[in-house]
């Protein structure tokens, strides 16, 4: 059966790819973007099925009449895919304040504003997912992208929570943290902040890291198969890595904090007292 999707950010990306991915199956898609140009190949092409949504994802007014008059327009609203975001780059030192407060209003509060107004919709009618698009930076972090990071990491623990929350209610919530693709993340979409040579050396061994290495570039096209099965499954998961180097980086990292909390156990047990 057709489903009903809500998706953030779709003007290009992952987001673009999905949203045209569900409408040729034959899905209804609700694609929002702060300027809505993007998305006129689509409505030309799908009509009614498609519906293209000027938001400010910032703006929590907005994100609520947005997702209302997606469900008004089709009737229901199966799944929510928090795409809408972007990267930051620059040491802690070097961040700036403005900067700061624009990639959390994005990445943090215009997924919470988002989620917010789907939340009562998904109740009522006893069903919904809402996939939230985090990254392989979510669960771990490397010099130069502390505050990108961050805003993942408040995305995972705010969807954590929010699984434990709502599975009662027939919701799922999926995690989706990818590795780094070939879409524009790091181009022109990205923000980088002043620099401070001292910061220089730190910042060039993320590019020596795996993940960053040119070679371990997803293919964004190859990743619409695995978002068709995740909104397709029946018992979607908490977390979904998309690419080849996240899991491998994953797994040394937790080896890594294992052995340390480990090290470190008869110093937290005195601690106990």
């Amino acid at each position: 059966m057709a489903k009903t999707i809500f998706i953030t950010g779709a003007s290009r990306g992952f987001g673009k790819l999905w949203a045209e991915a569900f409408l040729k199956r034959g899905d209804n898609v609700a694609a929002t973007s702060r300027n809505v140009s993007g998305l006129q190949d689509l409505a030309d092409t799908y009509g009614a099925a498609f519906l293209p949504l000027a938001l400010d994802i910032t703006d929590r007014a907005q994100c609520l009449a947005a997702v209302q008059q997606a469900h008004q327009q089709f009737g229901s609203l199966d799944v929510v895919i928090n795409n809408a975001g972007y990267g930051l780059f620059g040491a802690v030192e070097e961040l700036e304040e403005r900067a700061v407060h624009d990639i959390l209003g994005a990445n943090l509060l215009g997924t919470l504003w988002v989620t917010q107004a789907a939340l009562p919709l998904m109740r009522a009618q006893g069903r919904g997912h809402l996939i939230q698009l985090s990254s392989i930076l979510g669960i771990t972090s490397a010099a130069g992208t502390g505050i990108y990071s961050a805003t993942k990491f408040a995305v995972e623990g705010l969807s954590e929570a929010l699984y434990h929350e709502v599975k009662g209610f027939g919701i799922y919530v999926t995690l989706v943290e990818p590795n780094t693709f070939k879409t524009d993340f790091g181009g022109t979409s990205a923000v980088h902040s002043p620099t401070i040579g001292a910061y220089d050396q730190a910042k060039a061994s993320l590019f020596a890291l795996p993940n960053f290495h040119p070679d371990n570039y997803g293919e964004p096209a190859a990743t619409v198969p695995a978002i068709l099965q995740l909104v397709d499954a029946p018992n979607p998961p908490l977390r979904l890595f998309m690419g080849k180097a996240a899991y491998p980086w994953a797994r040394e990292v937790y080896a890594e904090r294992l052995a340390s909390w480990a090290e470190w156990q008869p110093v937290a047990e005195r601690a106990h007292g």
